[in-house]
């Protein structure tokens, strides 16, 4: 289904889809569908996510699982209700690299866990206009800045990798002064057995950097959360490299395993239970640069210390493009 049927027929028609539709509610009462994957913006997967619940079908819905925990917990408690399954978008928890990284903790190959540290910094992602304005940078569409987008997906893996997150404190700031959302994020976390951890993301820097760091007594793994490289493996043993490449089609090991629960032969990892964790995280680490994420605070721009709107964000980005051609 697209909005507009023009693009929803080519595509049908590239890829041989014998349906299509230019209405959601079409699509989601079509009796031929059993389960309906919503790939929109974040500000509207708790809607549709209703839709599907009320339809009687399950949902598989893209990450992050909405813009704030109360959505999410709409959702879940709807789909609880109704006696049917939710599923998320994180799909690095079926990837062979991270699937690698967890067989060594649970074997024991670093010893026994010490500290978690993570660093993402890559260069500020603008527009030069709103119409050009990226979605991921509008709080009602996304429910915040990159980190909701990204930063999502590195958090919901160490719930995969280290158990739920707790203990989490964190700031967040504007850096970039452009955009009212945030472009720098820090935070704090312990996981199950006290284990500290510290993470910091930099959508506003001067260069590329995505690095996960485990240490645990007797050695440590390195990786990344959005390459492909090898994963590192250092001990008492030496050094050891697992080369374990993305899939030519990244989301379809999750999916197999959704439709694998569906015929009730699996488990599928990545539910609205494990999403809604990785929101709650989010939203204690944002919870001061929005002064409360608990209800709509994309309708309240201007109590952010992003300062301002989206429009002034922009208006001063046209000014920075002028000034530094």
């Amino acid at each position: 289904m697209r909005r507009n049927p023009v693009k929803a027929a080519d595509f049908a028609a590239r890829h041989n889809v014998p349906v299509f539709y230019s209405d959601a509610e079409q699509l989601i009462h079509d009796p031929e569908v059993d389960v309906v994957y919503i790939a929109t913006p974040p500000g509207t997967h708790a809607e549709y996510a209703l839709r599907v619940c009320r339809a009687g079908k399950p949902a598989y819905v893209e990450k992050p699982m909405a813009r704030n925990t109360t959505e999410c917990e709409a959702m879940l408690s709807a789909f609880r209700q109704a006696g049917l399954p939710l599923f998320v978008a994180y799909y690095r928890r079926s990837l062979p690299r991270f699937r690698q990284v967890r067989d060594w903790l649970a074997e024991g190959a670093i010893g026994e866990l010490t500290h978690i540290d993570y660093r993402y910094t890559s260069p500020y992602c603008g527009a030069t206009d709103m119409a050009a304005m990226p979605w991921r940078l509008n709080a009602e569409q996304a429910g915040g800045g990159l980190f909701l987008d990204l930063g999502s997906h590195t958090l919901d893996i160490f719930d995969y990798l280290f158990g739920p997150l707790g203990h989490v404190s964190g700031d967040a700031a504007n850096m970039s002064n452009i955009n009212a959302v945030e472009d720098v994020v820090t935070m704090q976390f312990r996981v199950p057995g006290d284990v500290l951890g510290i993470a910091s993301w930099n959508f506003a820097g001067p260069s590329s950097e995505d690095i996960i760091e485990i240490s645990g007594t007797r050695g440590r793994i390195t990786l990344n959360c959005f390459g492909n490289e090898s994963v590192r493996l250092e001990n008492k043993e030496g050094v050891q490299t697992a080369d374990r490449p993305n899939p030519l089609h990244i989301q379809q090991p999750l999916i197999q395993t959704i439709v694998s629960e569906l015929n009730h032969l699996g488990v599928c990892p990545s539910t609205g239970t494990s999403a809604l964790r990785t929101s709650r995280v989010m939203d204690a680490v944002l919870e001061g640069y929005y002064g409360g994420r608990a209800d709509a605070f994309w309708n309240r721009p201007s109590t952010w210390p992003g300062n301002g709107s989206q429009e002034d964000g922009v208006r001063k980005y046209l000014n920075h493009v002028r000034t530094n051609p």
